[in-house]
């Protein structure tokens, strides 16, 4: 690219519904935000209604007559997710633009979702593959009405982590019930992510879909990934800490949005591209590119098998 992409080269998005998880904070929030500015009909899909509200209410402070919509939506509760997705199918309304963005990022102790798998692989993964996947009549039928040009193609956006590279996929103890690492169960997660995305790109391309699945990731930004969950006050003092450094060293959470806006809305994006940001060790930066893929995320027989778990775990099946 020949100059820095901002957010002020996102094109209009009148007319369009936009679905972000986890939008009422961080990343999701700027994302919507600047989503919202360009005329796009936000739909904040919160797993807390209080939070949703204000977030909804802030944003209609700073950007009057945006549309907004908040939906319930938790990840970690297949019956919530399929509860929202019928209904949401139910309306007969094309959906434009998926943003899987939502995660739980390394509670220290092992902790389960409603259906008893390893919060951050049913959260970050599960939760995601089957709101994907319950959603696609919702994006066929943006597809059915898209023109030719790429802005205007349907596309779901996974957001990923620098993380994954360090990730690696236990196939023999995905739920890590024999042994939990904060850290590495988040790891796994993130590659996941991304090895479901691309897997996500082949089956579309294969049966000549418009919808397109790319992912991106924001660096180091400071979310509130940094803070939420439950922590000694020590360790939420160092993690508010954590938080404030990171915001004056690397990006902050609107800076973190920009690959997610240039993922979701850029005419450059390409079928299963990732991106995110060209500063160092794509840890910051305001030029967003294409992000360097591990190894491992380009394992197409890991991702093959991991989508079938995927179908298994959630009793959905997609493409």
């Amino acid at each position: 690219m020949s100059r820095k992409w901002q957010a002020s080269d996102i094109p209009s998005l009148a007319g369009k519904r936009v679905l972000i998880t986890g939008a009422n904070s961080g990343i999701g929030y700027h994302a919507a935000l600047k989503l919202a500015r360009k005329g796009a009909h936000i739909l904040f899909a919160c797993r807390d209604r209080q939070r949703g509200e204000a977030a909804i209410a802030r944003l209609q402070a700073d950007s009057p007559g945006t549309h907004t919509e908040l939906v319930i939506l938790d990840l970690a509760s297949f019956a919530s997710v399929r509860s929202f997705a019928s209904a949401e199918v139910g309306r007969n309304r094309a959906l434009d633009l998926l943003i899987n963005n939502a995660g739980v990022m390394a509670p220290r102790q092992r902790l389960e979702t409603t259906d008893g798998f390893e919060l951050q692989v049913g959260t970050n993964v599960l939760g995601h593959f089957a709101l994907t996947a319950l959603l696609m009549p919702a994006l066929e039928r943006a597809a059915a009405a898209a023109s030719a040009a790429e802005s205007d193609r349907p596309r779901v956006v996974t957001i990923a982590s620098i993380a994954h590279k360090r990730g690696r996929i236990n196939f023999d103890d995905l739920q890590s019930k024999r042994n939990y690492s904060p850290m590495g169960a988040y790891q796994q997660s993130k590659l996941a992510n991304l090895l479901v995305a691309f897997e996500l790109d082949r089956r579309l391309r294969a049966v000549h879909s418009p919808i397109m699945s790319v992912a991106a990731h924001p660096g180091v930004a400071s979310t509130n990934l940094f803070q939420s969950g439950k922590y000694s006050p020590l360790e939420k003092s160092l993690r508010n800490l954590a938080s404030h450094v990171i915001s004056i060293a690397l990006n902050t959470d609107s800076e973190g949005a920009l690959p997610t806006l240039y993922a979701a809305t850029s005419p450059e994006v390409t079928d299963g591209g990732y991106y995110g940001p060209q500063g160092f060790q794509e840890m910051r930066g305001e030029n967003v590119g294409p992000a360097r893929i591990a190894s491992q995320a380009k394992d197409t027989t890991a991702a093959s098998r991991l989508w079938g778990i995927c179908e298994e775990l959630t009793g959905v099946k997609l493409l």
